[in-house]
């Protein structure tokens, strides 16, 4: 198994490619911390993780929060004895313009894409230290990588955990952490179910990703699984973009 004996923390992991990875991470031998503020959904997701044969707990958290992220880093090293691996995926979407994007939306977008980012790799650097090193799996997007007509903060929030990984990568690589981004492509997850309900909006999406399908949560978790492995050890401050060719056009 591609993770036997690693121990890993995923934010955002009740629904989603957050639960994708911690669903796949277990059948790949991880012992698995979820942590998210969806705590019924979270439930069932370690529940089923069990149920299956695997090593899960949940944990309540609120990644713009310090405390709780320190919460959850001891809840990892208390159950399991170390940290090996750290999944950065809780996120949220909002599409305005600059000028119709309020302070309080720039705030609570960049408290949780960015700033959460900030703190889960700021709290988990310790425990992987301890660990002998470590992978932080951070997850991006392809407004990361590009702007955009229609989202402001959105495209700011996840440029900027781009850049964060990057310089996490270099002042940790001789300490055996590396740090790696993930940028999707347009993903049917329960975060972008609202805007892909619209027929115009799913079929320009549509449009612009050449392999003629949108992205499955499962897509992403591969590519998490990869970066998380040992199979990337000579990687780190690196870019993977898994979007269907959306921006290779």
């Amino acid at each position: 198994m591609r993770l036997e004996n690693k121990v890993a923390l995923i934010s955002g992991g009740a629904r989603g490619m957050g639960a994708a990875e911690a669903k796949l991470f277990a059948r790949e031998g991880a012992k698995v911390i979820i942590g998210d503020m969806l705590e019924n959904e979270g439930r069932k997701v370690e529940a089923e993780i069990s149920e299956a044969g695997g090593e899960c707990a949940f944990v309540v958290l609120d990644v713009s929060d310090e405390d709780a992220w320190k919460r959850a880093v001891d809840e990892a090293v208390s159950r399991y004895g170390k940290l090996d691996i750290l999944g950065n995926n809780a996120g949220i979407y909002r599409a305005h313009t600059v000028e119709d994007t309020s302070a309080n939306e720039w705030d609570q977008v960049m408290d949780i894409n960015a700033k959460g980012v900030f703190l889960g790799t700021k709290s988990a650097i310790s425990a992987m230290r301890k660990s002998g090193g470590g992978s932080i799996v951070n997850i991006s997007s392809v407004a990361g990588l590009t702007g955009s007509k229609l989202t402001s903060a959105y495209n700011a929030s996840k440029g900027a955990v781009r850049l964060l990984t990057k310089s996490t990568a270099i002042q940790y690589a001789s300490e055996g952490i590396r740090a790696n981004s993930v940028h999707p492509g347009t993903i049917e997850t329960p975060m972008t179910e609202g805007f892909l309900a619209d027929d115009a909006m799913r079929k320009d999406r549509m449009d612009r990703t050449p392999i003629g399908r949108l992205g499955k949560p499962e897509d992403v978790a591969y590519g998490a699984l990869f970066l998380a492995s040992d199979e990337s050890s000579f990687m780190t401050g690196s870019e993977l973009v898994i979007d269907g060719g959306r921006t290779a056009e």
